[in-house]
Parts: C-alpha cells; structure tokens; sequence
C-alpha cells in the first residue's frame, strides 16, 4: 500500500504587497487617527463607514483599466456572476452612499471616513496594496467656499498632528485654469488630454526636461525603457511647461501669469476667479502664505476633478536610502469633483474633498521625532505562588482602576528569571512582586526596572547603593509607590 503524501505545510509568510502591523505602530495610527478625527468633528463633518466591498459598476471608469475589472483592484464575481471589488479608495464609496441615502441626509452633507483601501498595483519600497486613508467630503456645496474651508481644515489637522508651521505647504490649483490652457493648446481630444494631465501631473518626479521630453517624443527612463511621448508641437509644450511652472513670489502675481497664459479661455478665466475667492476666504480665516499658496504645479492625476485641487506637502528635508537629500513630499489631496455623484443620479451634485495618506503622514511623524520612541509597556506583577493568583489579579485591578496599564504574568512561573525576562521584553517600567514573605508581612516589591536598567548598564557599586532600584512598601501604598515611579520617567 502506497504511503499517504503529506500535504506541505503553509508558508508563514504575508503575501506580496501586504505588510502586518504590531503594538506601537497600531496604536501609533489609533492615536493620530484619533486627533484627525477630532479636527474634522469640530469643523462640523460626521463619521461615515461604508462598506469595505462595492460593486465594479460603483467603482467605475475611474478604475485603472475598466476593460478589465481584475486590473487595478481587486475583483471576483459573485454567485449572480456580477463583479464586485475591495474599494479602491473613500471617494468613489462616498458617491455611492449619498445617491442611495440623499433622500435621509442633509444637503450639503458632510462626512468624514478612516479605513483601509486596495490597490491591485505592483509593490515597491515603502508602496503596499493595503494602506490606509482619511477623507472628509462636503456633498452639495457649490460655493468655493467649501473648498477653502477644506484647505483651512488640512492645515489644521497637521499642526494638530505635530507638522509645525513652516514644515509644510498646502497648495491649491484650479483644474479650470488648466483647462483654459488646454483649450488655448487647441487640444480638444480628451485621450489626449488626459495624457498631458498624466505627464504634468510626474513634474516633481522627471523635472521640466523630463515633461518636455514626455510630452514631445518621449524618453528614456532610469532603466533604459523608452517611453513614447504626447507628441506635442513645441509652442504646446512651451504653454504646458509655462502652466505648471507659472508660480511667482506670491499668489497675485501667480494669478496674473496665469491669466496671461489662458489668453481669452472662459473657463480658465472663471477659474482664476476661483482661486482669487480661495485666497481671500483663507486669508480672513487667518491663513498666511506660508500655510496655504496658490500654485500651478499641483495638477492631481485622477481625471474626476472639476475645480479646485490642492495638496499638502511637507518641506522639511530627509535622506533617501541612499543617503541623498530630499524633502518629504504630499501626504494628502484633493479637490472639487462635480460629476462624480451625476453617474449614479443623472443630476450634477457639486462635491469637494481631501484624502490624507495616514502611512505618509505617520512616517513624517518618525522623521520628525514626533513618534516612534520607545513605547512603554506595561506594569507587570509576577507570580510567586500560582495557588494566590486571585492576589495577584487584585494588585492588577486596582492598577487598572487607578488608571494603571498592568497585567499579571500568565506564563509559566516556575522560572523567577523569565518574568523579568518577558517584562523587559514588553518594555515594562515596573514589575511588582509579592512572595509567601512578603505577603505575610502586608507589603510588596516593586522594582523600578527603567532604573535599574540604567544602573545595571553604567552604574558603579556605590552609585549602585546609592540608587536602589527596588523598593519594599505596604500593599495598600501599591498604587501611589508605582505611580510615582511612572511620573519620574514621564
């Protein structure tokens, strides 16, 4: 008889393009999602969460190949043979929602919503399939009023974050103005259209000579690969390159190049309108130059935007992997896009708002020193007598209702040594002790263990007796004695 063949164990392994996500960094993202949502409460937005599966006719032809509904995200087909997909991002959900349930909600209706989204992309460093997002939307607002609000709000949200004054940049653009370029470009045909959007919008990556190229006959890029270019006449690349780089020492002058480059466009010049609106509603909110500019540069690539756009980007300085200078760059966008809602109703309902990359800005948080230390854990009482765990669990509850972060060791307890050993690996600062002795006599150990640490590394024998890091106090004083502890390392 033939021996059964054993089926291969599974790999331990997260699949390409996912990553897993451990105390600090969890509870990093909780906290500053937290704050987040506090500023967008406070401006008046209600939390939505939507479903984290829509269907690929909700998604739309804004997905990456809509030809192909496994491209870009990713989809599977129900038992109906219908395409359904993980969401792509917060924005295409928020037109869903509000065209099934505007009958029940407000107009405008404003909300704000925190969570994963999927991108079926190829993975990078530091670039994942699973990342998450933080929007707040405004639904049924025409006014521009509504999008200077939104930039007032972002530039609050990072201060709020501890992105100071002076470290970043809100820049805002007017998707009309650059369609007034466009129009005075005399490019009519809109594949061709959405190709000059797409290579502006790569600026900060290939520089003005690299867009040239792109739009012209193309270029090589760092691998050797060509790529074809737009295949624009020259004075079209001059009227391109002159849009994105039409930002002047402050935002008057900005828009009078601007208005030079449109010629006689209508709609490029009711976008310069736009934008003068923005700048005069930041700046009675108290908003300066230094905080929030207009600039052309910012194109934003997904072809929904109908207005206003703007970005926030960082401007403090980092070192890249190979230790060369750069700064940080955009953590969030957004902008004004009227039509999308229009799919699902038939009727135009005027919408703006902006996405936060949480990844991105928790990482500029590290660079910033603002987190990312060390994390302490919490305080953990041992175990002497597996029989009086009922007296250990007591100390961990008055912890607690002290407000305490404590736990009792729930290994093994035989070997004295490996709970301090899991203490210092949880970064406890404290450990609590209390054996047949201690309990007899009403009091308990409680050692200092950042203290000790400390001692143990560079301390001499006198310095040693001069510092104990272990003190003998009276069960009822548990709590006040590691407080104290805890306050001292604060």
């Amino acid at each position: 008889m033939a021996k059964e063949k054993k089926s291969p164990r599974p790999k331990a392994q997260t699949p390409k393009g996912f990553r897993d996500y451990f105390g600090p960094e969890v509870t990093e993202r909780a906290e500053m999602l937290q704050i987040i949502a506090g500023v967008y409460h406070q401006y008046g937005f209600e939390a939505l969460e939507s479903a984290a599966v829509e269907t690929v006719e909700a998604l739309g032809k804004f997905l990456p190949d809509v030809d192909r509904p496994n491209e870009g995200v990713f989809a599977w087909q129900d038992e109906d043979d219908g395409w359904m997909a993980l969401r792509y991002d917060l924005t295409a959900p928020l037109a869903r929602v509000y065209a099934q349930h505007r009958n029940e909600l407000p107009l405008p209706y404003r909300r704000y919503a925190m969570g994963p989204v999927w991108r079926n992309e190829k993975p990078g460093p530091g670039r994942y399939r699973q990342f998450y997002q933080c929007d707040a939307d405004t639904v049924g607002a025409a006014s521009v009023a509504a999008d200077a609000e939104i930039c007032a709000m972002l530039s609050d949200t990072l201060e709020k974050v501890g992105i100071p004054r002076g470290d970043y940049l809100i820049r805002v653009n007017n998707r009309k103005v650059l369609n007034g370029v466009l129009e005075t470009m005399g490019l009519s045909d809109d594949a061709q259209r959405d190709a000059v959007l797409r290579t502006i919008d790569k600026f900060d990556k290939v520089g003005e000579a690299g867009v040239r190229e792109l739009l012209g006959k193309g270029r090589l890029d760092a691998s050797g690969a060509f790529i074809d270019g737009v295949g624009l006449a020259e004075e079209q690349i001059d009227l391109a390159v002159g849009f994105v780089t039409a930002r002047r020492e402050n935002d008057t002058k900005t828009l009078e190049r601007l208005g030079e480059l449109i010629g006689e466009s209508d709609v490029g010049h009711e976008g310069i309108g736009e934008l003068m609106e923005i700048c005069d509603l930041v700046s009675s909110l108290g908003y300066d130059d230094d905080q929030i500019i207009v600039d052309p540069s910012v194109v934003r690539g997904l072809g929904y935007y109908t207005g206003p756009v703007y970005e926030a980007e960082l401007t403090f300085e980092i070192f890249d992997e190979k230790g060369r200078k750069r700064q940080f760059g955009s953590v969030a966008g957004g902008g004004r896009y009227d039509d999308l809602v229009k799919r699902f109703t038939g009727q135009a309902v005027p919408a703006t708002g902006v996405s936060i990359g949480v990844d991105r800005l928790l990482a500029a948080l590290r660079e910033k020193g603002r987190i990312g230390g060390a994390v302490q854990g919490p305080v953990v009482v041992t175990v002497m007598d597996r029989y009086r765990m009922a007296d250990y669990q007591a100390m961990v509850a008055d912890l607690r209702n002290a407000g305490l972060r404590a736990e009792v060791y729930l290994g093994n307890p035989k070997n004295f040594g490996n709970q301090l050993k899991y203490a210092d690996k949880r970064g406890s600062p404290v450990a609590v002790i209390e054996g047949g002795d201690e309990k007899e006599r009403g009091v308990v150990q409680i050692k200092d263990l950042i203290l000790g640490a400390k001692l143990a590394a560079d301390a001499s024998l006198e310095e040693w007796k001069d510092h104990p890091s272990q003190y003998e106090v009276p069960r009822g004083d548990l709590v006040a004695k590691v407080r104290e502890i805890l306050d001292l390392h604060k």
